[in-house]
């Protein structure tokens, strides 16, 4: 089993919970990124991005969950970190928000390089961006 971190659109009630497979995923709780790292709405669909940039930016705030090795791979691949461009998958430490405990957990982070456009300032929680195209909308935006 893997704990994953998820910052943005993966989260419950969000818009990939289900289309990235989370609804098969453990949540353990909420938590934050113990160094802090920009977390940023950016490219043509108004992505979010934690900027793999430790020490600048904020503590990030999202959800933890376990996943098993199926779902990981699933994650990966909706992440595209096949691809040159995609995110890539690394291990960083949170906190739990309600008793401090920490740990280390997958987070998908995108370098700043990759990122076509960045809309906002470094962020400590994502928040749906009304702007934000769905995967599945994305065809017919281009």
């Amino acid at each position: 089993m893997h704990d994953v971190f998820v910052y943005g659109t993966l989260k419950r009630g969000f818009p990939n919970f289900d289309a990235g497979g989370m609804q098969d995923a453990r949540f353990i709780g909420r938590y934050q990124s113990l160094e802090p790292f920009p977390l940023v709405i950016g490219g043509r669909w108004f992505t979010p991005y934690m900027i793999d940039e430790p020490g600048t930016g904020h503590r990030v705030r999202g959800e933890l969950f376990e996943v098993n090795d199926s779902l990981l791979s699933r994650l990966d691949a909706f992440e595209s970190v096949h691809l040159p461009d995609g995110y890539h998958r690394r291990s960083i430490r949170i906190e739990a928000e309600d008793n401090g405990e920490s740990r280390p957990a997958w987070a998908y982070l995108r370098d700043r390089a990759k990122i076509d456009g960045i809309h906002t300032e470094p962020l400590t929680e994502y928040p749906l961006d009304p702007r934000y195209i769905l995967p599945s909308d994305r065809r017919r935006s281009t």
